[in-house]
């Protein structure tokens, strides 16, 4: 069976979107700027700028492979309604994912079909549907769960994560959408698998146990 991971940004002090980040309102407390300094070590490589036909460049090397193997694990994301709707508003034409995205939202909505082959399906049935229906499209390959941090800790809820992979980065944002909240008792035990330093950020995975 596929594997059920995330693969996220994570500040020092344990947020994963700073406070008021969203694209209606892209001044509020310098979010822009929290969030390229959160980001920065994914930006500069080379796989992540081809993959969003950003130009030549970028570098190479040990994290830049890891964000290559990690993209080419990923059968199909679910994500949160508010991660598609800032999304919406700022991805290019050819969405980043390349594999049908399952968001988790009220809304009914007829699936947007981007070119590229990115499908964004909207569900309304809760996240056991959205990762049932993930499974069946990743096939042997893995389902990622984007974010943001309300959709991950539901799925850490219910115990189906098989994966946290974090780079954590040198940055305190101080208030935000925190990542480890809303958790219910015992938690998901997780065992470090991998520590990989970077320049910009530590890469840290760990798998259940």
């Amino acid at each position: 069976m596929s594997k059920v991971f995330a693969s996220i940004g994570l500040s020092l002090d344990g947020y994963m979107a700073p406070e008021g980040m969203t694209m209606v309102n892209p001044q509020y407390k310098n979010w822009g700027a929290k969030w390229g300094a959160l980001m920065a070590w994914l930006i500069n490589q080379q796989y992540f700028r081809e993959n969003l036909k950003f130009g030549p460049g970028g570098e190479t090397g040990p994290v830049n492979d890891l964000v290559r193997s990690t993209a080419e694990r990923i059968g199909a994301n679910i994500m949160g309604k508010r991660m598609f709707d800032q999304g919406e508003a700022s991805w290019p034409e050819e969405a980043p994912f390349h594999t049908p995205v399952y968001v988790l939202t009220n809304e009914k909505r007829e699936p947007w079909v981007r070119p590229g082959g990115t499908t964004f399906y909207f569900i309304n049935d809760g996240p056991e549907r959205a990762l049932e229906l993930a499974r069946e499209s990743a096939g042997s390959r893995d389902v990622r769960i984007a974010g943001g941090a309300d959709v991950l800790q539901q799925y850490l809820n219910l115990g189906v994560v098989d994966e946290l992979d974090i780079a954590l980065a040198p940055v305190l944002f101080g208030s935000g959408r925190r990542l480890f909240e809303n958790l219910r008792e015992p938690g998901p035990q997780f065992r470090i698998d991998r520590v990989l330093d970077g320049p910009a950020a530590t890469h840290l995975r760990y798998v259940r146990q």
